[in-house]
């Protein structure tokens, strides 16, 4: 059996209680810092490895017996790159405004300033980017450029790990195998607050609440059941094409945008999306 997981559901520790269970293989992804770790100086993950490719396999004495994939997604470095360019932008009004305060002596005191200081960076979770000075009268603030350009260097880069070996799975393989966790993920969204609404339970004996999970999870069967019977109902893509480079986007097919267009089926029934699809089967 191999268990795929996100970073925070199968963390080190949990591959450490699966190795003691034997029989079972992983795949999952690395931490930021595991990440930096393996593109210092001289490490295997270098930049030139994706000069090529978006993808390459590594490996390091840390990972023994596993192998790395290590990816980059250029719309995905292009999306970080903006994001972390618009919260740095407001990170820096909000700064701005509370050295104006500090220099009209309006605020004053380094605990006082410290926590209004406290409440942008905490609010951006920029404060890695910044060099602040703060004193009971002053405060200043820059951007740290090294260490900016030292997480930009890294971005749209992901590796995952793995115990699955070369002849089960390709690097190409493992890499669609981990994006796959997007189903799980948006059936767990369904599950909990879309169409099912597992939480709040209000149940106080464990048969009850058992129970309630159990018919939950029934309820999303039937869910899942419903999107692929129905898919040529809904928005859904039933002929996506399969992608050759794993790592980038998925493309969607002529077909599907045919519908996306026309907001009718071939047969020229309404389309509808799937939350709206039960609201009709209801009449």
């Amino acid at each position: 059996m191999v268990m795929v997981g996100d970073r925070g559901m199968i963390t080190t520790a949990r591959i450490s209680q699966l190795r003691e269970l034997g029989g079972f293989g992983w795949v999952t992804a690395l931490r930021a810092p595991a990440i930096a770790a393996l593109a210092a100086d001289d490490g295997p993950l270098q930049m030139t490895l994706f000069d090529q490719t978006n993808l390459a396999e590594i490996t390091h004495p840390d990972y023994p017996g596993e192998r790395l994939i290590a990816c980059r997604n250029p719309a995905l470095a292009d999306e970080r790159a903006r994001k972390r360019l618009a919260l740095l932008d407001a990170t820096d009004g909000e700064l701005t405004t509370i050295a104006a305060a500090v220099d009209a002596e309006r605020l004053v005191g380094a605990g006082k300033i410290g926590i209004r200081i406290g409440q942008v960076i905490g609010k951006y979770k920029m404060a890695k980017h910044y060099t602040l000075t703060i004193t009971d009268n002053t405060f200043t603030f820059a951007r740290d450029q090294a260490a900016i350009d030292a997480e930009t260097a890294l971005d749209g880069i992901y590796v995952i790990r793995t115990s699955v070996g070369a002849e089960q799975m390709t690097a190409g393989q493992v890499v669609a195998t981990y994006k796959s966790l997007s189903h799980a993920e948006r059936d767990f969204r369904s599950l909990k607050r879309i169409d099912l609404d597992l939480r709040p339970i209000r149940h106080y004996t464990e048969t009850r609440v058992r129970a309630h999970v159990f018919l939950c999870t029934l309820a999303a069967y039937l869910v899942w059941h419903l999107r692929q019977t129905r898919a040529p109902l809904t928005f859904t893509d039933e002929t996506r094409p399969e992608p050759t480079d794993p790592v980038a986007p998925a493309r969607r097919s002529a077909a599907a945008d045919r519908k996306a267009a026309t907001k009718t089926t071939s047969d020229d029934l309404p389309v509808h999306d799937f939350p709206s699809l039960l609201n009709h089967l209801a009449t």
